[in-house]
């Protein structure tokens, strides 16, 4: 993927974004110290463009291409290596769940507040991770979210997640906390299956040890 510029009109107000897509409105146009980020940027794009596997369809498990791109394990943790997801940290005890996230800027909805669709995301996320904790995940069938209260941004917040299984569905009701008010629930139902069942995927390192 190309680094991406982008050049606004004339009649941008002072300290809008620059000449360059990765510019926030605090940055002024045409910044040394942006121009010559961006500049590293598109010389490592050039060099990494040699090694990186050619075709992008994930490679899961022994069978895969070998063409293909190494698909690593989803089951937690994203964030630690896919800045799209928020990081947080978690406890698990049995079927009960306990933890916490600070969301960044980059997560930013309406002002100093966290976009809706990161917190469905986030709930997504923290929940099949309880689930494969205890080695019983599987698809997504449903996701409710009540936002309760507006969620803020740089503010540790704590979560919690209860469980339950029935038949070959497990439900999930998780909170989103701030000083005892909570700030957003969320109740999902996934498909209920053996983890170990599932295609072996590449292993990851990351800074939870997993």
């Amino acid at each position: 993927m190309a680094v991406r510029r982008a050049t606004h009109g004339a009649d941008d107000p002072p300290g809008a974004s620059g000449s360059a897509g990765y510019r926030s409105g605090c940055v002024p146009r045409k910044d040394p110290g942006v121009e010559e980020l961006i500049a590293a940027l598109e010389v490592a794009e050039l060099r990494l463009g040699t090694v990186v596997p050619s075709d992008t369809t994930p490679r899961v498990g022994a069978d895969g291409p070998p063409q293909g791109r190494v698909y690593l394990d989803h089951a937690r943790d994203i964030g630690t290596f896919n800045p799209c997801f928020p990081l947080y940290d978690i406890l698990v005890d049995g079927d009960t769940a306990n933890g916490s996230v600070t969301f960044p800027l980059a997560y930013e909805g309406p002002p100093g507040l966290v976009h809706g669709g990161f917190i469905a995301l986030f709930f997504d996320c923290i929940i099949q991770h309880h689930n494969c904790d205890l080695g019983r995940a599987g698809k997504t069938t449903s996701l409710a979210v009540q936002y309760r209260r507006p969620t803020p941004l740089n503010t540790n917040l704590r979560f919690s997640i209860q469980r339950s299984e029935e038949a070959d569905r497990i439900i999930s009701i998780a909170s989103l906390i701030v000083d005892e008010r909570p700030l957003c629930i969320a109740e999902m139902s996934a498909a209920a299956s053996d983890r170990s069942k599932l295609p072996t995927v590449s292993p990851r390192r990351s800074s939870h040890g997993i």
